[in-house]
């Protein structure tokens, strides 16, 4: 149970649980440090309270996230560094949002006994679009968890018994080389491009494990080009890296879905890596698909990256960096 008192610019919050207060503010009050970084307030412990100052919004925003992690951790959920920062993205966007619908909502228990839960308001409106419809597109910037979350909800449905099988599929595009001048054979080339779905599958499930499930056919790793003519029934399907798809690719594979199927198809149309003479896919399908109700189109922005907190910078520094723009105006 919380008590709160406020004033314009000064907030006091007090805690009934010591233990729990020590696990909200982190070792050596680490989490309010991060808090104070990100907002520019003083949070200042003191016994059983928090005293929260600096300007009215900032300090509002603070005791919001403060009071609903501390809810959140009554409920059993034990608090990690980093969920300060997705709590404090996810409230910039929507100050009213509830916390405990981002981290209470289980999508899957890893082999590391790691929860994985949606870290934003996309990702959790993406797990969401999954739950309920058989045909989902996600679209936007690398380490947003497109790729990841769609893995978890596939193992989930297997370990459900939803689906009889995963498949798990990229185009064989490569940024700037040539298959033909790799060594090995067919399957020896391609293995490169499919490294990023065993690595997530393997964080999902123990390597052993994943490894008889993949010998007995449960799940299947493969190039898109192996998809042609084929009807997947029973089937949990994710396309990665599908901006790599051209137009008659992406057709070929949306029309592969069979009978009590889900489809995901992910990809980041700002790193398309095909011959400027071919249009990608994806985009053409987004463009294609945005009418039809039964398919879900999802997009994630930088605010959703949950790797290293200087992707989302370098995301930002990317998206506003117009070199066309910038030569004009210096001809000028």
């Amino acid at each position: 149970m919380i008590k709160a008192t406020k004033n314009p610019q000064v907030e006091k919050l007090s805690f009934a649980d010591p233990n729990l207060l020590k696990l909200l503010c982190g070792e050596h009050d680490r989490h309010l440090k991060l808090l104070e970084k990100l907002e520019q307030v003083r949070v200042k412990p003191w016994g059983n309270d928090l005293s929260i100052s600096g300007e009215e919004a900032a300090v509002i925003k603070v005791g919001l996230l403060l009071r609903q992690l501390y809810g959140i951790m009554e409920k059993g959920w034990h608090l990690h560094h980093s969920d300060i920062g997705y709590a404090h993205r996810i409230l910039s966007e929507d100050l009213h949002f509830d916390l405990a619908r981002i981290f209470m909502d289980t999508v899957f228990i890893s082999s590391k006994k790691r929860v994985i839960t949606p870290k934003s308001i996309a990702q959790r409106h993406y797990i969401e679009s999954m739950r309920h419809s058989d045909m989902v597109l996600a679209i936007g910037p690398a380490g947003t968890g497109k790729t990841y979350l769609a893995m978890a909800m596939a193992v989930s449905c297997l370990m459900e018994k939803k689906v009889q099988r995963i498949i798990l599929t990229r185009p064989a595009v490569e940024a700037g080389e040539r298959l033909g001048f790799l060594p090995g054979d067919l399957a020896e080339k391609v293995n490169p491009y499919l490294r990023p779905l065993y690595d997530a599958l393997y964080d999902m499930v123990d390597m052993e494990k994943a490894t008889a499930l993949i010998n007995k056919n449960l799940i299947e790793v493969a190039p898109l080009a192996f998809m042609r003519g084929r009807t997947l029934n029973d089937s949990f399907i994710i396309l990665d890296e599908a901006q790599n798809t051209t137009s008659e690719q992406m057709k070929m594979f949306l029309t592969r879905l069979g009978f009590n199927s889900k489809a995901v198809v992910t990809g980041d149309i700002t790193q398309i890596d095909l011959p400027n003479e071919k249009s990608s896919g994806l985009v053409e399908a987004e463009k294609i698909l945005k009418k039809v109700d039964a398919v879900r189109i999802v997009h994630f922005s930088q605010v959703d990256v949950v790797r290293h907190p200087l992707v989302c910078d370098i995301i930002a520094a990317y998206a506003s960096w117009n070199p066309e723009a910038k030569s004009n105006k210096a001809a000028k």
